[in-house]
């Protein structure tokens, strides 16, 4: 019988991705994004394993939405006291912090705990079509 075979960490070849979301929706968008980062796209994907690549998302302020969802999607966050619900609408958080938006919207797509915590530091998310990470030779993805 064939024992199952798990990558060892010199066996995980990370590279990096660049995704411009410029005009495109974010959920695909953040699905294309959760996939790499998790490593699905590869043959060595082990599910309790990080064995995904870095993601680089540029243009994160004009990515686009469906329906009526810039009115109607409300972000919550609660402090843990009595009357620390905070709501903020689509249409505002995407005004004042669209890194955000979209960083929740890849991260809600991860596993909690440790494994999750892992692979979403591997994503850089920037709101404009500039960044720093020349360097790392990203490939150029379709969405």
């Amino acid at each position: 019988m064939d024992k199952t075979y798990l990558p060892k960490k010199e066996d995980i070849k990370r590279g990096w991705y660049l995704i411009d979301a410029k005009d495109k929706i974010l959920g695909r968008l953040a699905t294309k994004a959760a996939t790499i980062l998790r490593g699905k796209h590869k043959v060595i994907f082990t599910p309790h394993l990080d064995t995904g690549d870095g993601v680089i998302i540029i243009n994160a302020a004009k990515v686009r939405f469906t329906g009526r969802k810039l009115k109607q999607k409300v972000y919550r966050r609660y402090s843990g006291y009595p009357g620390g619900l905070r709501e903020v609408v689509l249409e505002d958080m995407l005004r004042k912090k669209p890194t955000t938006v979209v960083r929740l919207a890849v991260q809600r797509m991860l596993p909690r705990g440790a494994l999750g915590d892992d692979t979403i530091k591997k994503l850089k998310i920037y709101a404009g079509d500039v960044h720093p990470h020349k360097g790392q030779n990203p490939k150029v993805l379709e969405v």
